[in-house]
């Protein structure tokens, strides 16, 4: 295993970090994590020299915490630096702070948290915590020893991802969304080499996209087969990030066996600045070759909403959009299928409303059956 710098807080952190929010489960229920087999995971990402467990309130139904807490019995809790997250959109007043960190606590079977972030931050949660006392609070729980670095996780613009660091200087690091298609979106870059500026650790999560990344459609696939390295899609991905000095950990979250040992092969060929410059090159060329495969040029302005007849533009666009660049139709049309349906792209009127608000000048009215008779379920 390769480590890193955690920012400011001199602690080396291993390259791969073990996210715990796609844990092995039973019968298609993410309530239902199959236990055995997850403590065997984890634990073997230990044996091998993973020491950053990454979990939150929320995930697998609240049951994620209690897994993490079971697996980090027999001595292993002292070799891993535990993060989990804050569930934000749970407080409602200034209690709420100890009442859900308490919790924690006590289904994680430990008396500290190592890495403790506020959860999911943006436009809408950030200022609710923040004017509730959270930044005092966080200094408090960290004076008293139940956390010892203070931190978030953030999916929103880059100006909100600002605002939020310089609201409080004292972020020891923050979790960001992070891959090579996602450079200008969220956080982006700029977000990254802003945060380490200060000191901060980042830690990049859906370093695949979800997955999208993995399996590539043929002409991304080409581009992976003429590169100086023969690598897998996933590797490819998870080297870009590891080669920029600014990321402190990359989390994945590991659904079986196999993927763990995958992504400790990877991590173990993982180095700072270690990419040629013809390793750039092509990953550059499968980004510009993704974006080409793009149907629709939105670029998730939101000045088409709101819609006066509820449509969700930008989300249809997006989803039809996927579809396309990752080879993902079928679970496209599922995602499509759970939008509420006065949301969905046949409810348009064709109005034009929103094609005088577009600054890509895109024929919306126009693609909008198109993208229903390609989303619609067989």
């Amino acid at each position: 295993m390769q480590y890193r710098p955690f920012g400011k807080s001199g602690q080396q952190i291993s390259a791969l970090g073990f996210g715990c929010m796609r844990l092995p489960i039973i019968a298609g229920d993410s309530s239902r994590i199959d236990e055995p087999e997850a403590i065997r995971m984890l634990r073997h990402a230990i044996d091998h020299g993973v020491n950053y467990l990454d979990t939150a309130y929320g995930y697998h139904r609240s049951m994620s915490e209690h897994l993490v807490g079971k697996a980090l019995q027999d001595g292993y809790r002292a070799r891993v630096n535990l993060a989990t997250k804050l569930p934000t959109w749970l407080v409602k007043e200034a209690g709420d702070f100890d009442r859900l960190l308490d919790e924690q606590l006590q289904k994680l079977q430990t008396d500290h948290i190592d890495y403790y972030l506020l959860h999911a931050l943006g436009a809408e949660r950030w200022p609710v915590v923040r004017d509730l006392g959270v930044i005092d609070w966080l200094e408090k729980a960290r004076a008293d020893g139940r956390i010892r670095h203070v931190g978030f996780s953030f999916h929103d613009k880059f100006v909100v991802f600002k605002q939020i660091l310089e609201d409080n200087p004292n972020w020891d690091f923050c979790q960001i969304q992070y891959n090579y298609m996602d450079v200008d979106n969220q956080a982006g870059t700029a977000g990254l080499k802003l945060a380490a500026a200060r000191g901060m650790g980042v830690v990049a999560m859906e370093p695949l996209l979800g997955g999208r990344l993995v399996n590539p459609p043929e002409p991304i696939q080409a581009i992976w087969d003429s590169a100086p390295v023969r690598r897998s899609a996933a590797d490819w991905a998870l080297q870009w990030l590891w080669n920029q000095p600014e990321v402190s950990v990359v989390l994945s979250g590991m659904s079986t066996m196999q993927q763990v040992e995958e992504n400790l092969v990877s991590a173990s060929h993982s180095g700072l600045s270690h990419l040629s410059e013809a390793e750039l090159a092509a990953v550059e060329q499968a980004r510009e070759k993704y974006t080409e495969l793009c149907q629709v040029p939105c670029t998730h302005c939101d000045y088409c909403q709101p819609c006066p007849n509820l449509v969700n533009i930008p989300r249809i666009f997006e989803l039809y959009n996927h579809a396309s660049m990752y080879n993902i139709l079928d679970n496209v049309r599922k995602e499509y299928a759970n939008m509420p349906m006065e949301t969905r792209a046949d409810m348009c009127v064709t109005c034009q409303e929103c094609e005088d608000k577009c600054p890509q000048h895109i024929p919306i009215s126009n693609w909008m059956p198109i993208v229903h008779d390609a989303l619609k379920e067989r």
